[in-house]
């Protein structure tokens, strides 16, 4: 049976998750936090109930793979009996720039792609890809997908991505917009369709995320047509601590006339803004509408500008895409805030979307919340990116190989080749492989299907990609040259 281990890594934190794909079971989840903290913790639960929580001091980056290992292979509340168990790793990737369009298996040619997407990204890709090479060390032969966040959007159409400024800073350095939360937003409109009944591709949506990060995307056919993130996330709607939407010219006035630098203008509308700004509280957006008072005059406006930003969005989505056949709140706070859903759809009657007070409970559960009538649906949906991972990797694994087009792969790994020469310290060079793994078996325990629809996928087989061969890594462009000076 198919297990597929979904790892998502960023600064501060490692989230671990493991599925058994036929029924689509996740039979444990874990989350290192705090990582080269004074104090990291892991929390760690399994499919039956079996949980715990403790300190673990000695936990870095550097090591957190063997912890993950080690959890899972724990003689009382691990899962596997080895690591060989697993089918198939899957990586969050956050951002994949513009050379990734789907997900992808990861190859060294893969690896120094994403490694150019590092500076996109700071606090999210060097510690994706960190996580891919150090999972190689625990798994060196198990393969590895990379699942981009920002993949979804690339459907966009280019008079929604491009930027109104200079068109060279599109073409030559790739400013444009990006997008994010695409596994997200792709999940929850798969879900969707499923509620609705209909074909995904006959579908209109508009897919709110909402959580300490939020993001509103329009979905025509399954394809994403516009999102309100764009080259970082702190584009668009206002958020727990970001700014969201503002007149470019204050980063000016603020750098003029208060003496801000670049660092400390990013760090105010990044981590001093959006909610924390306006209402003056060091929460996260679940506690700040949980313990403050409903009197409070910055806690009312802050809440009446985080309401009226996202109908704002959704009533200029319903015009990107000439109507609308369901409306989608998922996240922290799209999927467990009534208020807040409530206060969004009050003034949307006109277009459709119309709440039932009884169904729109505090209930955090898959179901429609919209009146009887309303022409649009609204539906609750949580959110489950993990297991949009563990699918799109299984998907991948399965996947018969392509033969490999040497050309095109020769020439961008010169393209990486020559960044590299100009900048050595942004490429390190790529961790090397080691040893075989061995055979295993995972434990024998009564699942039980998280869901009822059984996805018939088949047993992944041990593929081999047509033609490769065994050379040096793909920065050294001596090994890739002597591929066109042997004589035929």
């Amino acid at each position: 049976m198919p297990l597929i281990l979904t790892i998502n890594a960023d600064n501060a934190s490692l989230e671990f998750k493991c599925f058994e794909m036929i029924g689509e079971v996740c039979l444990a989840s874990g989350k290192f936090s705090d990582i080269n903290n004074s104090n990291p913790e892991l929390t760690y639960e399994r499919h039956d109930g079996d949980s715990y929580k403790l300190e673990v001091p000695q936990v870095t980056y550097d090591n957190v793979f063997s912890f993950v290992s080690a959890t899972l292979l724990d003689k009382e509340h691990g899962i596997i009996d080895d690591m060989s168990a697993i089918t198939a790793v899957g990586h969050c990737v956050i951002h994949g720039g513009t050379h990734f369009t789907e997900s992808q298996l990861i190859t060294p040619l893969t690896e120094g792609l994403m490694e150019q997407n590092n500076h996109l990204a700071p606090l999210h890709n060097p510690f994706n890809l960190k996580g891919v090479r150090l999972c190689r060390k625990i798994m060196p032969d198990t393969p590895q997908v990379a699942v981009f966040d920002t993949a979804f959007h690339q459907s966009i159409p280019d008079y929604a991505l491009v930027y109104p400024i200079p068109y060279e800073f599109y073409i030559e350095h790739g400013i444009r917009r990006y997008g994010f939360h695409g596994i997200s937003h792709r999940y929850v409109s798969h879900r969707a369709a499923d509620l609705v009944g209909r074909p995904l591709s006959n579908l209109k949506l508009i897919s709110c995320h909402l959580g300490n990060s939020c993001s509103i995307t329009a979905i025509d056919g399954g394809c994403s047509v516009d999102t309100s993130m764009g080259f970082t996330p702190l584009e668009g709607l206002m958020m727990s601590t970001c700014s969201g939407n503002i007149d470019p010219s204050i980063i000016f006035h603020l750098a003029r006339e208060h003496g801000m630098s670049i660092d400390d203008i990013e760090a105010f509308l990044t981590e001093n803004s959006g909610l924390r700004g306006i209402s003056g509280l060091e929460l996260d957006f679940r506690e700040f509408l949980n313990t403050t008072s409903i009197d409070d005059a910055r806690v009312m406006l802050a809440l009446k500008m985080f309401c009226y930003r996202v109908s704002q969005y959704i009533g200029k989505y319903v015009a990107s895409l000439g109507g609308l056949d369901a409306l989608i709140f998922t996240g922290e706070i799209g999927g467990n805030m009534a208020r807040i859903r409530s206060k969004v759809c009050e003034k949307l009657g006109f277009l459709g979307i119309e709440v039932d007070p009884n169904k729109n409970s505090n209930r955090v559960c898959e179901k429609e919340i919209s009146r009887d009538g309303a022409t649009v649906q609204t539906f609750l949906i949580p959110t489950n990116v993990e297991l949009m991972i563990a699918r799109e990797t299984l998907d991948l694994v399965q996947k018969p190989p392509e033969r490999i087009d040497r050309v095109t792969q020769f020439s961008r790994l010169m393209e990486i080749v020559e960044k590299r020469d100009a900048c050595p310290a942004e490429f390190p060079q790529l961790l090397e492989q080691p040893n075989q793994k061995g055979n295993s078996k995972l434990r024998n325990q009564n699942l039980q299907s998280e869901q009822t629809r059984i996805y018939g996928r088949q047993p992944v087989e041990s593929l081999e990609l047509e033609g490769t061969m065994d050379i040096e890594p793909p920065f050294a462009p001596s090994a890739w040259l002597s591929i066109y000076n042997e004589k035929p």
